[in-house]
């Protein structure tokens, strides 16, 4: 038989005892009131008025214990809801947290990375997210187990308790650090909550202190081509911060191999100032091998120090013309913060030249030594093409280029098909794209040109085409070395090269070579003349459609090892950007 029905017989013969009774006194029938009361005291035994009352009484209490267990069973054990004054019901309230439940809430948060989930429950909620996301971020490559071990029983009226758990890290198969800590639990009214510390995320960190990923020696986590510290074993800039555009790349990278790098890293505690000042996991003492950047600090601090100099927005980027290792990447307080130098695009101005003119030597049949015009202004298609100036008599290509003859170009860039100019691009890098950990390029956009206006446009590098200066950089890198170039920032960790180039033929490198040494020797650069054997091209780019006189100046070139490019933002001429050129060089 169910409960529902059991409940319900029983409720009938309670019913019927009920009334029985409520009958027998209401029309006098004592005589089935004795009779019960004979049962239950025996046959011959009398009944005085007390005792039946008390018995009666007694039924009466029964009944209502029969129907409060019925209530409860159809209930399902539970406490049935109070009834208000005006006859609805009021719900049960919620039950409050304790202390247990508190205190796991936050342990299994924190171990999950759910840190707003961790810090919720604490007493200094703010304090508790920003420290809890640090650790979780500066140990992303570990795996948290945080559990509770005992927590001490909490009296109705106490207001403090106190518990002990486990917390461990893990960071690969043979490597996992594990401590015992403690907490503290306070109760404000109703509501328990964990009374928040640094402490909580390791019993030896106090205010202001961190934890990091750190090497596990005295050397430095990042070292230059020549062993000269870039990045300290704290993860901190070395003196006087070399690089320091490319800092945030670096630190990544060192941490993310230090820690892959199994025992040659160490969990270490930082004050507020980012200074180590103990080792807290790891081997202390242990020599770990530093990583090794293709930079020069040597030609970074000459990069710095000639944009420093400079008068407004100044950046250079350089390249060694034999490895592809990036030597310097630079940048003065007024380019900003952004890393503009290896991905802003800009109008290469005449510097596109080396392009145009690798361009028409290949598609064209022109050589270094074929006479072309150069008028002062030449209206080609529906294009009016000026040079800075000057107009010429016929000249080789080569002296063109050296005097930097917008006419000519413009007409040898009418001469090829659409897809000439980004042909040759393609050739320089321009269009190529590399994957370079702790650093992201962008080198240019060339595309086919969609009209004649265009190529004529584009072949003096004023049109749709852009160049950063990383761009700029490698193009020179490649025409100085006539080979392909996949520029790199760190030796034992390659570059992914996501879209490749091809560099030109040899014999147009070579003549490129030549015609980029002419500009300095007796063309638009010869104040470089004094900065040893430098070979490259000035450019003047406009960059407002309603004021023509704003422009970019360039000089992108190399001498020696070093293909370089420097970019002056807003100069006006390219004629700023040599003595910043010649700074450079000199520091070198």
């Amino acid at each position: 038989m169910g409960p529902e029905k059991l409940i319900t017989k029983v409720l009938r013969v309670c019913y019927s005892l009920a009334w029985g009774g409520f009958a027998g006194r209401r029309i006098g029938k004592l005589s089935r009131v004795r009779g019960y009361a004979s049962d239950a005291l025996g046959e011959n035994e009398k009944v005085n008025p007390a005792r039946k009352r008390w018995i009666l009484g007694g039924g009466a209490a029964a009944l209502v214990a029969v129907l409060v267990a019925a209530v409860l069973l159809l209930n399902g054990g539970s406490t049935p809801e109070a009834v208000s004054a005006e006859g609805g019901s009021v719900a049960s309230a919620k039950p409050v947290p304790g202390p247990t439940e508190i205190a796991t809430t936050f342990l299994k948060s924190f171990s999950d990375n759910q840190v707003s989930g961790a810090a919720t429950v604490t007493d200094d909620v703010a304090a508790a997210t920003a420290a809890l996301t640090d650790t979780r971020t500066s140990l992303k490559q570990a795996k948290l187990v945080a559990t509770l071990a005992r927590l001490a029983p909490a009296a109705g009226d106490a207001t403090k308790t106190t518990g002990t758990f486990t917390m461990t890290w893990t960071f690969s198969a043979s490597e996992a650090w594990t401590y015992d800590n403690t907490m503290e639990l306070v109760r404000t009214g109703q509501n328990w909550q964990v009374h928040w510390t640094p402490a909580l995320v390791n019993p030896r960190l106090e205010a202001g202190q961190r934890l990091a990923v750190g090497i596990v020696s005295d050397q430095p986590a990042v070292v230059d081509r020549d062993g000269k510290p870039l990045v300290t074993g704290s993860f901190q800039a070395a003196e006087g911060n070399p690089a320091p555009l490319l800092q945030s790349g670096l630190r990544k990278v060192a941490q993310e191999q230090g820690t892959a790098a199994g025992s040659s890293f160490s969990i270490v505690r930082l004050d507020a100032a980012g200074k180590q000042l103990d080792v807290l996991f790891g081997k202390q003492g242990t020599e770990a091998k530093p990583l090794t950047s293709s930079l020069s600090v040597k030609t970074q601090a000459a990069a710095q120090a000639a944009v420093d100099g400079a008068k407004g927005s100044a950046m250079i980027v350089a390249i060694s013309t034999s490895t592809g290792d990036i030597l310097a990447v630079a940048q003065n307080a007024a380019a900003g913060d952004t890393p503009k130098a290896l991905s802003g695009q800009y109008a290469p101005g005449s510097t596109f030249k080396i392009v145009t003119a690798a361009a028409a030597m290949q598609q064209s049949g022109v050589t270094a030594d074929t006479v072309l015009e150069c008028p002062g202004s030449a209206q080609i298609g529906l294009r009016t093409i000026k040079n800075a100036g000057f107009e010429k008599p016929p000249l080789p290509l080569h002296s063109a280029f050296a005097a930097s003859c917008n006419t000519t170009f413009a007409q040898l860039a009418s001469d090829l098909s659409p897809t000439g100019l980004k042909q040759a691009a393609d050739q320089f890098g321009l269009n190529a794209d590399f994957d370079i950990p702790g650093i992201s390029t962008e080198a240019g956009k060339v595309g086919a040109d969609g009209s004649k206006t265009e190529q004529v446009e584009d072949g003096i590098g004023q049109g749709t085409v852009q160049v950063s200066p990383f761009g700029a950089a490698l193009m020179a890198a490649t025409a100085a070395s006539g080979k392909t170039i996949t520029p790199k920032l760190w030796h034992g960790i390659a570059t992914t090269v996501t879209t490749k180039y091809s560099a030109p033929p040899a014999g147009i490198t070579s003549s490129l070579r030549k015609m980029m040494a002419e500009v300095v020797s007796s063309g638009t650069a010869t104040a470089l003349r004094g900065s040893g054997n430098v070979a490259g091209k000035t450019g003047t780019a406009q960059f407002s459609d309603s004021d023509l006189s704003k422009a970019n100046g360039w000089f992108v070139g190399y001498k020696g090892d070093v293909a370089f490019a420097v970019l002056l933002e807003g100069s006006n001429s390219s004629t700023p950007a040599l003595p910043v050129t010649a700074k450079f060089l000199a520091g070198l």
